[in-house]
């Protein structure tokens, strides 16, 4: 049985798009999965985990962006939007809702494929750079796990999104405030639990911290070595 590359759900409520769109990628070893309006799309992702969304801006009730609008913030999944030549507005206000891509219709198959595999090849790109590694010590920011020798610790959103800053800024410290703004929290004394609970996780003597440290006056540092 062949490997197919990655799982895409086409949404278009013009069916020879959808049908061309699903054959020429099943040649290219896609897996493909159609919707035909906003509404089908939505309940789809909320049973499938898809690699790519092929969404049409202008459909029947709801548009491409309503779409977009409702559910970026609940799917961890690119989008390559499909747009009509005339639509330049919508196109800004797509990229601007976290698309991220678009392609004017009418196109040119292999275009399509071109720019699917460039999302997908940056999408990876991107899952790499949050698996992180140092001594015996295994992040995983898409997982939400801390790896560290035998032991497995879950991290809530709160602590990924601490932990995400910080290993993109290594060596940088961050004040409490600085933090607060970040998990829109403004008491420091929480703060400072919230940073307690992740030493428990990534240290190995939490009370004398290598990594994850405190710097008197200034707040606090993550040392990946």
């Amino acid at each position: 049985m062949d490997k197919f590359i990655a799982h895409i759900l086409v949404v278009d409520d013009d069916e020879g798009i959808r049908s061309l769109v699903k054959k020429y990628l099943n040649e290219k070893k896609y897996l493909v999965t159609t919707a035909n309006n906003a509404e089908d799309a939505s309940e789809k992702i909320k049973i499938i985990k898809f690699d790519l969304i092929v969404l049409d801006i202008m459909m029947p009730g709801k548009s491409g962006l309503e779409f977009l609008n409702e559910n970026k913030k609940n799917i961890n999944t690119p989008v390559l939007l499909l747009t009509a030549k005339g639509e330049p507005a919508e196109r800004i206000e797509g990229l601007e809702m976290g698309a991220d891509d678009y392609l004017p219709k009418p196109f040119e198959p292999k275009e399509l494929d071109l720019r699917i595999k460039n999302i997908i090849d940056k999408t990876k790109q991107n899952s790499i750079k949050r698996i992180i590694e140092f001594q015996n010590i295994r992040i995983d920011l898409n997982k939400q796990i801390i790896l560290q020798n035998d032991s497995e610790y879950k991290i809530n959103n709160t602590e990924k999104i601490i932990l995400e800053e910080m290993i993109n800024n290594p060596g940088k410290i961050f004040a409490r405030e600085e933090i607060g703004k970040l998990i829109n929290l403004d008491k420091e004394r929480s703060i400072d639990v919230i940073i307690t609970r992740l030493r428990k996780k990534i240290e190995i003597n939490p009370k004398n911290p290598k990594f994850l440290q405190t710097i008197r006056g200034s707040g606090y540092v993550l040392w990946i070595e």
